[in-house]
Order: structure tokens, then sequence, then C-alpha cells
């Protein structure tokens, strides 16, 4: 079925999304792993792999559409020196999705591709499942301190 090209490019875009996202969360959970904060590693890992399902879903979505994925692309990857600077930049990555997911929603909308739609819904659905999940961590380290947040992320 032939697919509209404006949408198959948003669709593109949040595809290069998924797969920086992927990269960022896998050296998150790495470093994780590495300096044996394990809560925050299996966390962080299991983001990673939902947003590979994400992707590989929107690819299944724009060969439908008949249009070509772009697998070649990522934006630019924010890896935090420390567990706090991982959290917002993790964070920021998931604000950013919630937006452009929201935006690709809409373009759904305004071209009647309701299967699109329903995709992106569900993905913005996990999104800011994330995002809520970040906002409390951050939230954790506010109230409890650093240390003491740490302390609780070890196996």
């Amino acid at each position: 079925m032939k697919g509209n090209d404006n949408l198959i490019m948003v669709l593109n875009e949040l595809l290069a999304d998924e797969l920086t996202a992927i990269n960022q969360y896998m050296v998150h959970s790495e470093m994780c792993a590495d300096w044996r904060y394990e809560k925050l590693h299996e966390a962080a890992e299991a983001r990673a792999i939902q947003e590979m399902k994400h992707a590989e879903k929107l690819i299944g979505r724009i060969l439908f559409l008949e249009g070509k994925p772009n697998v070649s692309n990522l934006k630019r990857i924010h890896i935090g020196s420390d567990i706090k600077e991982q959290l917002v930049n993790d964070r920021m990555a998931e604000q950013e999705a919630v937006v452009a997911y929201n935006k690709g929603i809409q373009l759904a909308v305004d071209v009647a591709d309701n299967g699109s739609r329903e995709l992106l819904e569900s993905i913005l659905k996990d999104e800011e499942d994330h995002l809520d999940w970040l906002e409390a961590q951050l939230e954790q380290i506010e109230q409890m301190g650093i240390q003491n947040y740490l302390v609780e992320q070890t196996g």
C-alpha cells in the first residue's frame, strides 16, 4: 500500500530517534553494569530492548507503506559520565520522543492513516512510561541524595 511521502519521512525520523536511543541506553546500561549498579543496568537494558522493538515496528510500517527504512541515520548520542547525567540525558531523549510522536500522530490523522496513528500512539505510551520512570529516578536523587540513591541501585 503506497503511503504518504511526508508520513514516511516522519516515520524514518522517528526510526532514527529509536536507533539513537538504543545505542545511548545500551552504553548507559553497560556503564552501570561495569560500576555494579545492577538495578540501573537492568532498567537501561530493558529500555534499550523496548526501543529495539519500536524500531522493528517502525521498519515494518515503513515497508508496508512502500517506503525505504533508513537505518543509517543516527542522531547525536548523549552519554552521561555519571549516573545522574545519564538519567538527565535519557530524560531529555524521552521528552523529545514524546514531542516527536505527538507530531507524527497529528500528521497520521491529517493524512487519514489510522494504522500509522495507532502504531505511533502505542509507542507514545511506552515513551511516556519511560519518561515517567526517569523523572521518578531524578526525583529520588533530589529527595535522598545521590549517595543514598546509588546504594539502592546495587544488586
